[in-house]
């Protein structure tokens, strides 16, 4: 398991690529306790739990499956892994590349749509009233369940937009606008979006075991079309949780990170062809005798 206040030395996107490439013991601790899971479908799948106003229940522990690729790519489901940009988004996605860096690295929220391209697991807690997404990073997102409420003309921009939600049926819906247009990457590959972006989510628990999203994705200024994009989670174990993590506490490594998301393989993930072996870690020397 990550510990407490501890800052990664590589970007987000290379924590993630470790959690692919390391066994969960060498990389969070003793046991059981990776970031992602393999998902095992039932023969027989065990209805979703409903809540008293007989909606389904989104809330648990929910963690990535592990034939999510590449994960963090917002286009992993489009034709070469690339999204259908605008000359203005194209020119976005170059300031990306070479001038920016990933703004999660500093310590800054990613926002939607980024969240749910993740690795990372999350936790959601419903309430009739509001539901709350809580993120690793110690992120939350609290959305208002209110089918009344409509957009406000001129919305403050925030990382993860002005939010409503509403249940279809079976299904949460949430209708977000109003986005930040710096220091935002949509995915953990540099892709940008503009003040213009739209997502739609439908969340749906199919079944007792997963959770599932179809996310709508417009943004006219820098996407020549509207996008689609699905994902699947698997439950966690009852005991496993969101935890407590200061992102700045420790960035110590802040002041070297470079521009860009780093290398990124043909088939759309991250890190090197073939990478080298991590150096042994420096050994601190030993405190003075006074």
């Amino acid at each position: 398991m990550v510990r407490k206040n501890h800052f990664f030395r590589l970007s987000v996107a290379a924590v993630i690529l470790a959690t692919f490439a390391l066994t969960p013991a060498a990389v969070f601790g003793q046991g059981d306790s990776s970031l992602t899971a393999v998902d095992v479908k039932s023969a027989k799948p065990k209805p979703a739990p409903r809540t008293a106003d007989g909606h389904p229940d989104l809330s648990g522990y929910w963690k990535g499956t592990r034939d999510t690729v590449p994960v963090g790519n917002i286009a992993k489901d489009l034709p070469g892994l690339k999204l259908p940009l605008t000359p203005a988004g194209e020119a976005a996605l170059q300031h990306n590349l070479t001038a920016t860096i990933d703004p999660e690295s500093l310590c800054i929220i990613g926002g939607i749509p980024r969240h749910n391209a993740s690795g990372l697991p999350f936790e959601v807690l419903q309430g009739a009233k509001k539901i709350a997404f809580l993120y690793w990073y110690s992120y939350i997102r609290l959305i208002p369940v209110d089918p009344k409420r409509k957009h406000s003309d001129d919305p403050d921009p925030s990382f993860f937009g002005e939010e409503i939600g509403h249940w279809e049926g079976d299904t949460f819906v949430i209708d977000s606008i109003g986005f930040k247009d710096e220091k935002v990457w949509i995915d953990e590959n540099a892709n940008p979006h503009s003040d213009a972006l739209h997502v739609v989510e439908r969340w749906t628990r199919p079944d007792a075991d997963h959770i599932h999203v179809e996310t709508l994705i417009e943004d006219p200024k820098f996407f020549s079309r509207p996008l689609k994009d699905s994902r699947t989670w698997v439950a966690g174990k009852p005991d496993e949780e969101v935890q407590e993590y200061s992102c700045s506490e420790n960035n110590v490594d802040k002041d070297h990170l470079g521009f860009g998301p780093g290398p990124i393989r043909p088939d759309g993930t991250r890190g090197y062809l073939d990478p080298a072996p991590l150096p042994p870690p420096i050994q601190k020397s030993p405190a003075p005798v006074k």
